[in-house]
């Protein structure tokens, strides 16, 4: 579920829509937050659909574990990409406010953590020399992405949440404990490779 405090509009012809602030979402804040309400599709079922809803359901979901695509129930399947993003993806099934977002600044985070599911060229972006997403830039890029992530923690108790409630009963506990400071963060590198060393996707 997105934060409450967000729309969809119109960006340009070439992107569509995307997902944009309405109120000021200070840093540290929940902006997505993996509810019971999304649809969970496995890869059996979409290659049995016509070739129509394949395609919007290739565009809209990602690959969450190995053969297990989610496709979000509200407007954050609207969400765009962007090398400088201003939200950031956690192990723990949401994602958080890198910085504050300003009301009418659309939310990005960066399909890159979406691992091996995701590959296309984009245009370049002030600030980054990345023109590509690949299917291995979480072996590449999650050093960073998790110090946006604790950084953005820094604030978790310090702001307003209104989608706390929908963490996961999974993770609530080490996710207060990171919050309080009392235990580190989980990588993102968590969610592709296991204990083991070996690809989760």
């Amino acid at each position: 579920m997105m934060h409450p405090d967000t729309e969809i509009q119109y960006v340009d012809e070439k992107i569509g829509v995307g997902v944009f602030a309405t109120k000021l979402i200070p840093k540290g804040t929940i902006v997505w937050v993996k509810d019971e309400l999304e649809m969970i599709l496995t890869e059996e079922y979409i290659g049995n659909l016509d070739d129509l809803r394949k395609e919007y359901i290739n565009k809209y979901t990602y690959l969450d574990t190995d053969g297990i695509y989610v496709l979000h129930w509200d407007h954050a399947k609207y969400m765009n990409h962007s090398f400088n993003p201003n939200c950031v993806d956690t192990a723990y099934d949401f994602q958080l406010a890198a910085r504050d977002i300003q009301p009418g600044e659309q939310l990005t985070s960066d399909y890159g953590a979406c691992g091996e599911d995701e590959e296309f060229e984009c245009a370049p972006e002030e600030g980054t020399t990345r023109t590509k997403v690949t299917s291995d830039d979480y072996l590449i890029y999650y050093e960073q992405w998790d110090r946006m992530a604790i950084e953005a923690f820094r604030f978790f108790n310090m702001v307003k949440q209104p989608l706390k409630h929908l963490i996961s009963k999974l993770y609530i506990d080490k996710v207060n404990a990171v919050a309080n400071g009392t235990e580190p963060l989980d990588s993102i590198l968590t969610l592709f490779i296991d204990e083991e060393g070996d690809d989760t996707q």
